[in-house]
């Protein structure tokens, strides 16, 4: 049995910038699939990320939390390469982020499934056009667009097997207005999978449900982790969830990582001081 990290080191003054603790398992592990080293964003002139440094590794599994401003959609999406770094880098299997030409920077984008807060589907189209421009990033537009207008056979039953995993394979055809919440957010789950990603991302997937749908979202999310051998990094605020699924936890505030450990090490006090809002902090 090993000796646990001391307690005192888990949450650190938020004006400095907190030591990440290495992992013996991560350490021994295959080279990281996502290296994140110094980033830095701002938006409008003010700082959103500040001196990030995060790696994950083939198959981790990790929630991001932090309040409202901290920074955990930003760095989603720079992870995703929609937003570009004012500083620092990010390496995806191996190959940076900064260094890519727009068509590589696109193919490689493909391998980052995400599913966002506002779902991003097109909501006058059936449910098999939304999942299959997934393949988008890989195909080029109009080769891609070719597919998703006349698709194949088994693209078309490769896209019903995933909507039939997620329950709701009857769906295909319908258009994603006419479906419910869940179901529309399950569709961008399968979306994100037929893309085929070695990393997937969910902002906030389960900020508007009730804890029940929100556990049986984020136990699908892990259960389709595990079955595509996929990273999984989901942005929560509800710590039992993050307890409940994810063995790592990183924390945010001020755009600053102020935590980065295992789950079980992190308290309860630790996680409202987290989440602790400026005017509560001791002078």
């Amino acid at each position: 049995m090993g000796s646990s990290p001391p307690r005192t080191r888990i949450i650190q003054t938020w004006q400095k910038s907190p030591p990440n603790w290495a992992f013996s398992r991560l350490m021994t592990s295959p080279r990281p699939v996502l290296e994140i080293q110094d980033l830095s964003v701002s938006l409008g002139g003010r700082p959103v990320l500040q001196n990030v440094d995060l790696q994950v590794r083939p198959g981790e599994a990790l929630a991001l939390l932090g309040p409202s401003g901290s920074g955990k959609t930003t760095l989603l999406r720079c992870i995703n390469g929609t937003l570009a770094a004012d500083a620092g880098e990010i390496r995806l299997q191996g190959k940076s982020l900064r260094q890519l030409s727009p068509k590589a920077l696109r193919r490689l984008r493909s391998e980052v499934g995400f599913i966002h807060q506002d779902l991003g589907l097109v909501p006058n189209l059936r449910v098999l056009p939304n999942v299959l421009t997934g393949q988008l990033g890989r195909q080029g537009f109009w080769p891609g667009l070719t597919r998703v207008l006349w698709p194949a056979k088994n693209e078309v039953e490769r896209v019903f097997r995933l909507l039939d995993r997620v329950g709701i394979g009857d769906t295909l055809y319908q258009r994603v207005d006419t479906l419910s919440g869940g179901q529309q957010q399950r569709v961008a789950v399968v979306r994100a999978l037929f893309q085929e990603p070695e990393i997937l991302l969910a902002d906030e997937p389960v900020a508007s449900l009730d804890p029940a749908r929100a556990w049986g979202v984020v136990n699908l999310l892990r259960g389709l982790a595990r079955e595509h051998g996929l990273c999984l990094i989901v942005s929560l605020h509800d710590l039992e969830l993050a307890r409940d699924f994810f063995p790592r936890i990183v924390g945010l505030r001020g755009g600053k990582v102020a935590y980065d450990g295992p789950t079980r090490y992190l308290s309860e006090l630790d996680f409202k001081r987290l989440y602790r809002l400026e005017a509560d902090e001791p002078s």
